[in-house]
């Protein structure tokens, strides 16, 4: 039990380094923010408008609360907690009312990622000792037995951060069962899990396109940590990013969301880059 609270914190602390937690902006009455941030001692879900104004905390309790994850009608949030002694995967109102648990487990459960039509959650999971991708029915949760649990790749390494396609077919995520971490796809059922970028090098945390049609994510081929982009079959990879300095988790920009005129450009959340189109 204490090697995996040792392994979930080293990742959540690596998610931090990488600017992990995302700034998600949604449409709602107002365009807002969610974010984690440990200005009060311990990491809580904030929420904030796009300008910065109007910050609040949603969570307030004395553990750690992080990674959070709007629902696509932007009327929940969902975050991983070690509240009970590990992490499991909890969902709110907007407003931070109501919170409840999803996952029942001992192992850790983190990264939430919900379907496009906000029936399901992607999360990953150390519960069958090494880090998996599974799914749950986010209106029911998981009972204490895991009937309403799937687990949708299963092999002996680490297959992490889930991504949606927006058609919700589709769920990208990093792996290193080839050797080093890649990007893989495979169906929501986890049939047809295929390598896409198939690079000596380490390529972490996918992120699709509004469209569907492409791919960002973080990769060190070139010496330091850049973000790059392909075409959804793995095809095309270019570097978007060139500079000594670290760049991490791609977030794309959604014109539905209204955070910047449409079309114009892709906001890297991360360091709060953006790539002109």
């Amino acid at each position: 039990m204490q090697q995996r609270d040792n392994t979930a914190h080293f990742i959540l602390t690596g998610a931090v380094v990488f600017g992990l937690t995302l700034l998600v902006a949604v449409i709602n009455a107002q365009a807002q923010i969610t974010f984690s941030s440990d200005r009060d001692g311990n990491f809580e879900i904030y929420v904030m408008d796009t300008d910065g104004e109007n910050q609040r905390n949603l969570t307030n309790n004395p553990q750690t609360d992080a990674s959070p994850s709007w629902s696509p009608d932007g009327k929940h949030i969902a975050f991983a907690s070690n509240r009970l002694g590990n992490w499991e995967i909890y969902v709110m109102n907007v407003n931070g009312e109501n919170q409840r648990r999803l996952t029942r487990n001992d192992a850790d459960d983190l990264f939430p990622s919900w379907s496009p039509d906000g029936e399901h959650i992607a999360f990953m999971s150390d519960r069958d000792w090494n880090w998996e991708i599974y799914v749950l029915d986010v209106d029911v949760g998981v009972d204490d037995d895991g009937k309403v649990l799937q687990r949708l790749t299963e092999n002996l390494r680490d297959d992490m951060y889930s991504s949606w396609s927006p058609d919700g077919k589709h769920i990208a995520f990093m792996s290193n069962r080839d050797g080093n971490f890649e990007i893989y796809v495979m169906d929501t059922n986890g049939q047809d899990q295929r390598n896409l970028t198939n690079h000596p090098q380490a390529d972490n945390y996918p992120s699709w396109s509004p469209d569907g049609e492409r791919i960002a994510f973080v990769s060190d081929r070139i010496g330091n940590w850049e973000i790059y982009v392909m075409n959804a079959d793995g095809k095309h990879q270019r570097n978007l990013t060139n500079n000594p300095h670290m760049d991490a988790e791609p977030a794309w920009y959604n014109p539905a969301f209204a955070v910047a005129p449409a079309g114009k450009k892709v906001t890297i959340w991360g360091w709060l880059k953006q790539v002109v189109q």
